[in-house]
């Protein structure tokens, strides 16, 4: 080769490196991505060669007409990358190109986004137009030191006499809403979201169907409570994959607004959906069964959700989160309910009894309890809400004799005193699903309720 031909390929070669260099400048300076290709579909499961990429990485897959389709990854298989899609697979074949899409995936985040409605993949559902947000987040975030978080100080008003007064809730709690099917848990969500105080709401409708969607947003919100909501919908119809990420998505707004200091409450629906969604992703990857057909990996996830929730550093924010969790067959010891309770700070049951008697909110108060209460309320209030329930379980354990007419009054003081206070507790505990009760309103109503039952406190 000349000394000319030479001269002329060096000058060549560098003049594509140049371009190349302002194409990587251009698309942000993204290093470049090797693509591989699809190679087989093994029920949920796609499989792809040619990658050397990692756990989580979001791909993106092009099938036939130039369609794309969104995938994560989600395991190995010796040299075989294994993904999940989060969408349609119709019109995938052999050797269709598989390409990673470098970085975290980005979350519009703002107040903006206050009264819009999200699919898990943070895209809009409603007819309002774009999203037009001021900042973005991310999916994943660091985990807050535990020795630096604000402790549980500060209740919260939830607008329901029954919780306020008996289960008070702390700003930054964790409280669990167990319940059956059809037992009113969608409706107390949607009176504690138009009742609240907490700044921002952040609701996640994980797995839920999808005529109860809209349902849920305009008429248990309703306009009142999505002035300062924002819904992410992820319905049971989706991939699993997108519902374990608008789970993770609604997480992630209040840890935004967390992070910038405002006190959010956080209303998940269902934490149970979303525990089957990884129970079908880890089962699709080969994974063994363990209890009741839930994997190992599941239970490991979970408090991995439930602990970005609760109060922020110092001086900063709080998430107050409710997660609802269906027990099948009313069975509480379910394993997803079993696992949850003891993570949680706090769980509220809902009767099926009490709804079929109309009685709602239709809470269990022998079943429920809230951990922090004791750190929120005086001595006083503490004494007359166990009280109350001290009456109601003994009413509730002779309920069949009085029923038949074989009590006979005076031959049990306890007992008497269960009987004649019993109307007074029903009427406190039920209420309206429009009405709202702050926590003094609570806190009085209570105290009128009890005296006449309670010893006069001694004297200091």
């Amino acid at each position: 080769m000349s000394e000319d031909a030479a001269a002329s390929g060096s000058a060549a070669a560098l003049l594509r490196l140049r371009t190349l260099q302002k194409r990587l400048q251009a698309a942000g300076d993204l290093p470049i991505q090797p693509s591989g290709t699809l190679v087989r579909v093994r029920g949920l499961i796609l499989e792809a060669q040619g990658l050397d990429i990692s756990l989580g990485t979001r791909c993106v897959i092009t099938g036939e007409g130039h369609r794309h389709v969104a995938a994560e990854v989600v395991g190995f298989n010796g040299p075989h990358v294994q993904l999940i899609a989060s969408g349609d697979m119709q019109g995938l074949a052999p050797g269709a190109r598989v390409a990673p899409i470098p970085g975290d995936l980005r979350i519009p985040a703002g107040m903006e986004l206050c009264g819009r409605v999200l699919d898990g993949n943070g895209k809009p559902l409603d007819s309002h137009g774009p999203l037009h947000a001021s900042a973005f987040t991310t999916l994943n975030s660091a985990p807050i030191n535990p020795l630096e978080r604000t402790l549980v100080r500060q209740p919260l008003d939830v607008g329901v006499r029954a919780i306020n007064a008996l289960f008070t809730v702390g700003r930054g709690a964790r409280m669990g809403l167990f319940a059956g099917s059809g037992v009113g848990k969608s409706v107390l969500l949607g009176m504690m979201a138009r009742n609240t105080t907490a700044d921002v709401i952040v609701v996640g409708l994980i797995g839920e169907r999808g005529r109860e969607v809209k349902e849920f947003i305009e008429d248990i919100l309703g306009k009142e409570g999505m002035r300062r909501a924002i819904v992410v919908a992820a319905p049971a119809d989706a991939p699993a994959l997108t519902r374990i990420r608008g789970a993770r998505l609604a997480t992630a707004l209040a840890e935004y607004f967390r992070d910038e200091g405002k006190h959010v409450l956080l209303l998940m629906d269902s934490l149970t959906r979303y525990a089957l969604a990884l129970r079908e992703v880890a089962l699709a990857a080969g994974e063994p069964p363990a209890a009741r057909g839930f994997p190992p990996s599941v239970f490991a996830r979970l408090p991995a959700l439930v602990e970005r929730a609760g109060n922020g550093l110092e001086g900063g924010g709080s998430i107050t989160a409710f997660y609802t969790i269906l027990m099948e067959g009313d069975d509480q010891q379910d394993p997803v309910a079993d696992n949850t309770r003891a993570i949680l700070d706090g769980h509220i049951v809902l009767s099926r009894r009490l709804a079929e008697q109309g009685h709602f909110p239709a809470i269990d108060l022998q079943s429920s309890i809230s951990r922090v209460m004791p750190n929120l309320v005086d001595p006083e209030q503490l004494r007359r809400a166990y009280k109350l329930k001290e009456l109601q379980s003994r009413y509730t354990s002779q309920q069949d004799l009085i029923a038949v007419g074989a009590y006979t009054p005076g031959s049990d003081p306890s007992l008497d005193l269960a009987v004649q206070a019993h109307a007074g507790i029903r009427a406190f505990l039920r209420q309206d699903m429009r009405e709202a009760v702050n926590l003094s309103t609570s806190e009085a109503m209570l105290i009128n309720l009890m005296t006449p039952y309670l010893p006069a406190p001694l004297a200091a």
